[in-house]
């Protein structure tokens, strides 16, 4: 079914529906591993409210199309490119009470076992419509596991500039300003976040990189065989055609993404992508 604006009523936000102002931005969030509410309550704080840029929410992947898009000037996407349409091996990344000791759950009829398989949800036309709109002079806002969604399609992973290579467990690091020359660095200092270390292949000028993070205690990643040490790429930024686009890699829980320091940040790279000052 092909998703209208009429279809799509349930799945975006008041502002987004017909009749009603559009909001500034247009955020996806959510996914298996990283609920709805958490980013939507942490961008709410450090975006909405302190800039007062408006903010339609989904986690609806099938809202991200050519046609949504019209009308907004920035896209903020914070989630993975997986689905999960036919279940999950467990309920423990989507419900917290189920832990090791938990209650065993138990259904009466019993539910029959689901294969658990994940599906990447982007497909090529909503590829082409985020790289149209940025090219168009759009800007995007990308955070934290979006680089997941660089590795299923070529257009989308060609404004984000990389490809998701795996995190470590959650653990203590240090996000390090390495461009402290560039606007959306401006007053913000290293700062330290328990957080997933995201890594990724990067595909663009290196001079656009200004941030890194720093596993201090010699913590190294390796993924797929290859180690990619104790260091990985945390925040680049560079025009694209008409617009702009930013990536910011922390962001796995509210205390990250209300960190001070990163707060400066978020909030410097919606003023440069927004071209507020």
């Amino acid at each position: 079914m092909k998703l209208t604006r009429r279809t799509m009523l349930p799945l975006l936000a008041a502002g987004a529906l017909p009749g009603a102002k559009k909001a500034t931005a247009f955020g996806l969030i959510g996914d298996r591993y990283h609920n709805s509410d958490y980013v939507r309550t942490g961008l709410n704080r450090t975006i909405s409210q302190a800039l007062n840029i408006s903010i339609d929410f989904t986690d609806e992947t099938r809202a991200l199309n050519a046609e949504t898009l019209k009308g907004y000037k920035l896209l903020i996407i914070l989630r993975d490119g997986m689905i999960w349409p036919d279940g999950y091996p467990d309920e423990r990344t989507n419900a917290a009470w189920v832990a090791t000791g938990s209650p065993k759950i138990v259904s009466d009829p019993e539910v029959p076992k689901p294969s658990a398989k994940p599906a990447f949800w982007m497909k090529p036309e909503q590829g082409k419509a985020v790289r149209d709109f940025v090219n168009s002079g759009g800007s995007a806002l990308f955070l934290h596991n979006v680089t997941h969604v660089g590795l299923t399609d070529p257009d989308f992973r060609h404004v984000l500039g990389a490809a998701y290579m795996g995190h470590p467990p959650i653990r203590t690091y240090k996000a390090k300003i390495t461009n402290s020359d560039h606007p959306i660095t401006k007053g913000v200092r290293d700062f330290i976040v328990t957080d997933e270390q995201h890594y990724m292949d990067y595909d663009k000028d290196p001079k656009s990189i200004f941030m890194e993070t720093v596993n201090e205690e010699g913590l190294r990643h390796k993924h797929q065989g290859k180690d990619y040490g104790t260091t990985a790429k945390a925040g680049w930024a560079y025009d694209y055609g008409k617009g702009r686009v930013c990536y910011l890699s922390p962001g796995h829980l509210l205390t990250v993404l209300w960190n001070p320091e990163y707060v400066k940040l978020q909030q410097n790279a919606v003023r440069w992508l927004m071209r507020m000052s």
